[in-house]
């Protein structure tokens, strides 16, 4: 390991911290994904669709997670940053 993983799982782990139900949110997300995924392939198409809904729902909710605690938490996001 060198010096760029471990400044690499600092910021991971404050991350986790600073917005604990993030995770959460994509744990919810990817589960009802793959409940989804699992009824399409049995063929029960009106239960998957519910459940592809559902995700969107929980996709939705992952993201105002992710914005609502970075403007709790007063981060500011930067798309284009110069190193210069």
């Amino acid at each position: 390991m060198g010096a760029g993983d471990a400044d690499t799982e600092e910021l991971f782990k404050s991350k986790k911290r600073a917005n604990p139900f993030v995770p959460i949110g994509v744990l919810i997300t990817a589960g009802v994904l793959t409940a989804g995924i699992v009824s399409f392939k049995r063929g029960n198409s009106e239960l998957g669709q519910k459940l592809m809904r559902a995700r969107v729902v929980a996709q939705g909710g992952t993201v105002a997670l992710m914005v609502g605690s970075a403007y709790h938490y007063g981060e500011e996001i930067k798309f284009f940053s110069k190193t210069n």
